[in-house]
């Protein structure tokens, strides 16, 4: 409904209007986008959530996340069980207000072939990307994750015949895409709480192949290793021995005093020569107002550190909502929106004079 008068505005038709902020026009362009032979695309969702699309017109989304952060001063301290708690010893809330806009509208997916969730933590999962691809994708599309994220399935309503767990070296198969799931290295899901009544010990170390996973996504033009919160880790070297890895998305991050939740630009460095990647794209720095980092910063490292160690890698800095296209931009340092005005004097201009250019 439009509304034209003043008196008619409130505040759900200010929120009709203007959220979600980019509409449906990302929607539109991947449903749109007509993937060529020998080629892989990949759209940001913002934080960690990719959408990939093979050359098969193969659609799969990973950790989409339509959600927010803090929106109220006024919330309770947190919990001792809370996992900045057990890390800090620290009781007030982070002031992570959410610095992205949401890109995507869920409710206007209707082509999806699979969607995988890395782990639980509430900026990978999401009720309400669960119900919209219920609702509105027709064909009865997996819901793939480890043993915790299909709890949160479950307890959410999602039919049990819908969700797969999956754990590390098991393979899955969508039409002509293929998913082989490895170990995650991300430490902060050990020490978060899932969504169970029975929760662990404070001293048990939980089985991580349960929490989380990592995805490698191999298409007939190259293969993404989606390392979702994983650190750093020396076993890194092993996933680039036992695949062959065109781009590599990982978690970076600004951590903040006393917290080691994200990749530090050295570690996307590090992560990236270990997998052998060609192209390494640093994510999760957008969203989080009090963790935003500068992919920027990765660029200007590797360049200090390219020729020492002969990289054989570089980084790309995405922004959010933007495309990805394999081989096309495998050489690309930076993403940007496209500009516009393509169009420009295919009709006679319309000013009383040129000079007034």
């Amino acid at each position: 409904m439009v509304v034209d008068n003043v008196n008619d505005v409130t505040e759900q038709t200010w929120k009709d209007e203007v959220f979600p902020e980019w509409g449906t026009w990302l929607n539109e362009e991947i449903d749109r986008t007509k993937v060529a032979q020998g080629k892989f695309a990949m759209w940001w969702l913002v934080n960690m959530g990719i959408w990939i699309k093979s050359d098969q017109q193969t659609s799969v989304a990973i950790d989409l996340w339509c959600g927010t952060g803090k929106t109220t001063h006024d919330k309770p301290d947190m919990s001792p069980r809370h996992q900045w708690s057990r890390l800090t010893g620290g009781r007030k809330i982070q002031p992570n207000l959410r610095a992205q806009p949401m890109v995507i509208n869920p409710f206007a997916i209707h082509h999806l072939d699979a969607y995988l969730v890395t782990h639980f933590h509430h900026d990978h999962i999401d009720m309400n990307v669960a119900a919209a691809i219920l609702q509105n994708v027709e064909e009865p599309i997996p819901f793939i994750g480890p043993k915790d994220v299909v709890d949160q399935w479950l307890d959410w309503g999602v039919p049990a015949d819908r969700c797969q767990v999956v754990k590390p070296g098991d393979i899955v198969k969508i039409k002509d895409v293929e998913i082989d799931v490895t170990d995650s290295f991300d430490r902060s899901v050990l020490i978060t709480d899932p969504d169970e009544k029975n929760l662990p010990d404070d001293s048990q170390v939980p089985d991580m192949d349960e929490r989380a996973v990592n995805y490698v996504i191999k298409t007939s033009a190259g293969n993404i290793y989606d390392a979702a919160d994983s650190h750093y880790s020396a076993y890194f070297a092993k996933h680039g021995q036992d695949f062959d890895i065109d781009v590599a998305v990982v978690a970076y991050g600004e951590n903040p005093i006393g917290v080691q939740d994200k990749m530090t630009s050295v570690d996307v460095l590090r992560a990236a020569e270990a997998l052998q990647t060609n192209v390494v794209i640093p994510l999760h720095w957008d969203v989080w107002s009090n963790m935003l980092g500068d992919p920027t910063e990765v660029e200007q490292v590797w360049k200090l550190r390219k020729e020492r160690f002969d990289y054989k890698f570089h980084p790309f800095s995405w922004l959010p909502g933007g495309h990805f296209i394999y081989p096309d931009d495998k050489n690309k340092l930076e993403y940007y929106h496209e500009r516009g005005f393509e169009d420009r004097y295919t009709h006679d201009i319309n000013l009383p004079y040129k000079s007034f250019l």
